[in-house]
């Protein structure tokens, strides 16, 4: 048994939905027409989840979102599925008042706070509809399941807030929160008690020792949340949690990458599974890409080119299996396959009909992924994408570029965000920073009309030695050993540098450190790394029982501060290529483009007063 994260919330959101009875009860409750009502967080939370044809299978006729001025429909339960705030309980306790349903089953994203159920209490008493509310339930859902194994807690611009100069504790203390709130929900839902891995200090440390805090009080409650999944505990391993902060490893959440997810997401702008691209017959096109679309689950870690090949193969396939079928039944050679060709004998007419479905649903999928391919390869034709791709690479291998031929991809194509991540890559990886050249740098952003606010922050914060992945100590200037510890590139390749030095397989730091934990042998990287088990008893911060070194079959990875599909590809292809294969489910606070994560990076830069004086960079 493994963990799936997205079909958990789906059965979740079911019973939800089934007014939190058993879906398969006897009874008329899953026939009963209901409506349903969300904010716009939880719609988010439904969006990839639960499609029209699934609310009416659950009976849910209508769905509004809740600041919609709505009108009554007095005979029908109303389910109400949003986040405990105060805005929110003063709807409903308005609804009520009003008599808009029957009754009202309401749902909280999350724990509601206890003033806040006292107002919703006081609130209905008073207008006399406290009879109206039927049940009112802590549901633990909020967060956002994209795939199996990636999710989101939509908390945005987590890393601007965690860095920002002018946070005080306070602010620092209520994003810990929050965050500590996501992942409880998380784990409540997948029913499991993780070990918990972090480096030391910084927000990895604060989360993982706020959320060890919080499961250890739920765990002394009689009807905690992680007894249902007991079975789950005694029969299987339990999953190790390992809590990563943004600033481990920058650059990642910066760099264009060539493979078909990240692309997508940084290119096309992917969001809850869905994009929209410019039609063959022009007008815009919308998409899903889940885990119900066999392509982008097979090819979605493949880079451009191969993703490429594969699509002319299925469809020459599909070709094939197309006149293969028109052969049996006497059809016309290489025809589209519509149905309407079909003449033979009984048996290969029935045969053709039961391939229709199949064969139409292959079609479908062959033309979304040429579309989306197509529009791809403008885009990468136009801003040399491929080749912003291989050269940050090589700049991250190598420690540096050369300097004509970084201020000639300055001035080349590539719009000025693409120009941008392209001069903060190249600071990430310079061993060390050559004034004139910076300077040259900055003169040619700013011919480009480009803000070098976050070219600016980075610089400072590289400066005053801040760690990054690339560079894990101020004193650690050798090429050679740095390369390996970035890329896990071997010595002779780095030190004769006569080939290209990226490695098709090269792996990120975060996929390597997280290899470690789950693996649990002795290693210099991860010894230090603290443990927490909040099963067991406490016994002071970062406990080590031997028990908590691993092996572990499961993982989940969490990333504070904004993750990205780069990093999730890296970890599914790492838990493939594990013998046995490993399980590890990849999450963080926001899902980020290259772009968005600039712009925090730019904000960031402007709070410490850097960067020319304009508008934040376009894309």
């Amino acid at each position: 048994m493994t963990l799936n994260l997205r079909q958990k919330q789906t059965e979740c959101i079911a019973r939800m939905l089934n007014l939190n009875q058993p879906i398969n009860a006897t009874g008329t409750n899953e026939e009963a027409y209901k409506i349903l009502i969300y904010d716009k967080f939880c719609q988010n939370i439904l969006s990839p989840l639960i499609h029209v044809k699934d609310l009416r299978k659950h009976g849910v006729t209508l769905y509004f979102l809740i600041d919609k001025d709505r009108k009554p429909v007095h005979d029908v339960p109303a389910v109400y599925f949003v986040q405990p705030i105060q805005s929110n309980v003063q709807r409903i306790i308005a609804d009520a008042s009003r008599s808009l349903y029957q009754s009202f089953h309401l749902n909280f994203s999350t724990s509601i706070p206890r003033p806040l159920l006292e107002d919703l209490a006081s609130g209905t008493l008073s207008s006399d509809s406290i009879h109206r509310v039927s049940k009112v339930h802590d549901q633990y859902l909020e967060f956002v399941t994209l795939e199996d194994n990636l999710f989101s807690l939509a908390q945005k611009s987590c890393f601007l807030q965690l860095n920002d100069p002018s946070a005080g504790d306070r602010e620092i203390e209520d994003i810990v929160e929050k965050v500590v709130s996501g992942l409880f929900c998380v784990l409540a839902t997948l029913g499991v008690v993780p070990v918990i891995r972090c480096a030391r200090g910084g927000p990895g440390e604060m989360v993982a020792t706020a959320l060890d805090q919080r499961i250890r009080d739920h765990l002394l409650s009689k009807n905690n949340l992680f007894t249902e999944g007991g079975n789950f505990v005694s029969s299987f391993q339990r999953p190790v949690l390992c809590i990563f902060d943004r600033n481990f490893e920058l650059p990642v959440a910066i760099q264009h990458d060539f493979r078909y997810r990240p692309l997508v997401h940084d290119v096309l702008g992917l969001k809850l599974n869905r994009l929209s691209v410019q039609g063959e017959k022009g007008g815009m096109r919308s998409y899903e890409l889940d885990s119900a679309d066999p392509f982008w689950v097979a090819n979605g870690g493949l880079e451009f080119p191969e993703v490429a090949v594969e699509i002319e193969t299925q469809l020459n396939k599909y070709k094939t299996d197309v006149d293969e079928v028109n052969k049996r039944t006497g059809g016309n050679h290489g025809a589209e396959f519509d149905g309407t060709d079909l003449i033979g004998n009984t048996k290969h007419l029935m045969n053709a009909v039961n391939s229709l479905p199949e064969l139409t649903e292959r079609k479908q999928v062959i033309d979304k992924h040429t579309n989306i391919a197509t529009v791809l390869l403008g885009e990468i034709k136009e801003r040399s994408l491929d080749s912003y791709a291989k050269k940050e690479n090589d700049m991250m291998v190598r420690g540096g570029i050369e300097r004509s031929e970084l201020l000639s991809v300055l001035r080349g194509k590539g719009t000025k965000m693409d120009k941008l991540r392209f001069a903060i890559m190249y600071i990430i990886s310079s061993e060390t920073i050559n004034p004139t050249e910076v300077e040259a740098v900055e003169t040619v952003l700013k011919e480009s009309e480009v803000d070098t606010a976050a070219f600016q922050y980075v610089k400072k914060i590289k400066s005053l030695n801040v760690t990054f992945a690339s560079a894990n100590s101020a004193s650690r200037s050798n090429i050679v050993d740095w390369a390996e510890k970035l890329y896990g590139q071997s010595i002779s390749a780095v030190t004769a540098g006569v080939k290209n030095l990226l490695s098709s397989d090269r792996q990120l730091a975060l996929a390597r450190t997280v290899e470690a934990l789950i693996e649990g042998r002795p290693n210099p990287e991860t010894d230090i790394y603290l443990a927490f088990d909040p099963r067991a008893p406490k016994s002071g911060a970062g406990a080590s029982g031997s028990h908590l070194k691993g092996p572990f079959k499961e993982a989940i990875v969490f990333m504070i501060g904004g993750g990205n599909y780069v990093e999730y590809c890296s970890l599914q292809e790492l838990a493939q290529n594990q013998q046995p294969p490993k399980h590890i489910i990849y999450g963080t606070t926001e899902l980020l483009t290259g772009v968005d994560f600039v712009e925090q990076l730019t904000l960031l830069g402007k709070k410490m007063g850097l960067g020319n004086v304009g508008p934040t960079p376009a894309q």
